[in-house]
């Protein structure tokens, strides 16, 4: 095995396959790099049975071959290697990478008790990759982080007709968005999948300039044992789906005669990391709102208090108090693009729903459940 390549495409490549590496593992062989070149590709790929990377990128290949690397050795080597053409080898037992005048050797990993990479499952369709990305983010905010309830930690795609509805939830808040979804077939029944948030949120980031993704399901959505594949640009990885569904959202967002409040969104959120400062860890911000066309931020105790009174307007009601975790409005708010946000209020202890306004007009495709503090500061 010899071949030559341009030290970026190989960092790129190396780095985007590390992905799959995990952080540490009882089976050596699980922290290797698969590297194989052929017809003047290069593929390298990671695995750890939970989800797999690969990618292929041009390279001069003198000698075909394959060789299982120590995956995170040749990561910091591609990191200080020379800009420069870099020329790579199996001799006997170790890769060799060499550019610049600089030369590393690695010993090699035991290529026949690599695992068998997964297949590719079949296509159900496309979605453009930089609008995926952001929907990911938005909400992503929502997704739990206690690994004891590893539904929650996920984003659950739903894939019906020509949209699809991503969604996350850590039982306290509860972010949906919708973007357009080109399936393969014609529409027929709606796919419910729920994928590892982070892991998602690494994928989608990564392939956010690639023009489109394909996205492959293998096994039943829902079930443990499915698998969920993302191809775009010369990359892939597959995922391995988590158990379970989350709780409906259609009922929770529907609001029994709210007040709605209006406000600009940055301005609202500056606001809120501005008296957060004298904010104890896991106390609330409190908002006022008031029919004068005002809402009043507090925060503080007893000797350490903060406040600042911005514009917005409420209807529905004279003046209406609630009161959230100043990290959960944050991250909300951030999470929307448009220059203000609306607020569907009920009172202190009780849900309140935020969307993005467009010209005056509520967006319905991205929207954020908050549970509001019962108890007011």
């Amino acid at each position: 095995m010899e071949f030559q390549i341009e030290r970026g495409a190989l960092s790129e490549a190396v780095a985007w396959a590390a992905r799959s590496l995990p952080s540490r593992s009882p089976v050596p062989v699980l922290g290797g790099l698969l590297v194989q070149a052929r017809d003047e590709r290069l593929r390298v790929s990671g695995f750890d049975y939970e989800a797999s990377a690969s990618i292929e990128v041009p390279a001069q290949i003198s000698a075909a071959g394959e060789v299982l690397v120590p995956g995170r050795r040749l990561l910091d080597i591609c990191k200080v290697l020379p800009d420069t053409a870099v020329a790579c080898a199996l001799e006997g037992t170790r890769f060799t990478v060499e550019g610049g005048g600089t030369r590393f050797g690695l010993s090699t990993l035991p290529l026949a008790e690599y695992p068998a990479l997964p297949g590719i499952p079949p296509l159900l369709g496309t979605v453009e990759a930089a609008e995926f990305a952001a929907a990911v983010a938005q909400v992503v905010v929502a997704a739990g982080r206690d690994d004891s309830l590893p539904v929650l930690t996920g984003i659950q795609l739903r894939l019906d007709g020509a949209s699809m509805t991503l969604a996350a939830s850590d039982r306290y808040r509860y972010a949906v968005r919708t973007v357009p979804w080109t399936p393969k077939t014609a529409a027929g029944e709606a796919v419910e999948l729920v994928v590892p948030g982070r892991r998602l949120t690494e994928i989608s980031r990564s392939m956010a300039k690639g023009g489109e993704i394909r996205i492959g399901l293998s096994g039943s959505g829902g079930s443990g044992g499915g698998l969920v594949s993302f191809e775009g640009a010369g990359t892939r990885t597959t995922l391995r789906l988590l158990e379970g569904r989350l709780p409906r959202y259609e009922k929770l967002f529907a609001l029994d005669d709210p007040a709605v409040a209006v406000t600009r969104r940055e301005e609202l959120a500056d606001a809120v990391r501005r008296v957060a400062v004298v904010a104890e860890p896991n106390s609330p911000i409190r908002l006022d709102f008031s029919a004068g066309g005002t809402v009043l931020l507090q925060a503080g105790y007893e000797d350490d208090v903060a406040s600042q009174q911005i514009a917005a307007t409420l209807t529905g009601a004279q003046d209406l108090a609630v009161a959230f975790q100043p990290a959960y409005l944050l991250e909300a708010l951030t999470s929307f693009d448009s220059p203000q946000v609306r607020l569907e209020l009920l009172g202190p202890g009780q849900r309140v729903l935020l969307s993005g306004l467009a010209d005056d007009t509520p967006r319905a495709d991205h929207r954020h459940l908050l549970m509001s503090v019962r108890q007011l500061s």
